[in-house]
């Protein structure tokens, strides 16, 4: 189950998956397989090759791809999300949700 992001969030990642760009989308997630990870960023792209290169470069494997709708991508969690999202500069994105769990 996702939760904590705004439809606009979600329509500009879909736009930038469709037009071949690799866009990230970060929100809460709620997955009874992973316990203890709260959030998940999806990475994504449609262009296949581009976005197994991109993985690539973190040791993610190209059988690790979510090719079941319109929006490849690549779920990332736990202490591995944290690492690629700062290596990417996009460490706001976890940030955001993070800090407003208290809220």
């Amino acid at each position: 189950m996702a939760f904590g992001i705004q439809r606009p969030e979600l329509e500009r990642w879909k736009h930038d998956v469709t037009n071949g760009q690799i866009s990230f989308l970060t929100h809460y997630w709620v997955d009874h397989r992973f316990p203890g990870c709260t959030t998940v960023t999806k990475v994504g792209c449609c262009d296949i090759d581009k976005l197994v290169d991109w993985g690539s470069r973190y040791g993610l494997q190209r059988e690790w791809l979510d090719l079941r709708n319109d929006y490849p991508h690549f779920d990332l969690f736990g202490t591995r999300q944290a690492e690629i999202l700062k290596a990417e500069g996009r460490l706001d994105q976890l940030n955001k949700l993070v800090n407003t769990i208290g809220d």
